[in-house]
């Protein structure tokens, strides 16, 4: 399994209009991809939006968001599980 976490910063007026993008747009294109786990979303006060979804192999891309509604490109780190 793979975990990516995708993380962008909101502009400081589109906030609401990026975290609705992603929960509404973004998300619900990645669920229906067979190799698609899961997802879950994470904001914070500082106008971060997180996705860390959970994949059987390769991830697939986020869609890009709207220009106007980001501070700065996403960032995106994949994970795998550490035995232990």
């Amino acid at each position: 399994m793979i975990a990516r976490m995708w993380e962008v910063r909101a502009s400081g007026s589109g906030f609401d209009e990026l975290l609705s993008w992603v929960c509404d747009v973004a998300v619900p294109r990645l669920e229906v991809l067979p190799q698609h786990l899961s997802s879950e979303v994470y904001s914070s006060t500082d106008n971060r939006i997180v996705v860390i979804s959970k994949w059987r192999n390769t991830p697939e891309s986020m869609p890009a968001p709207p220009a106007g509604l980001v501070a700065r490109a996403p960032h995106v780190w994949d994970f795998t599980a550490v035995d232990r």
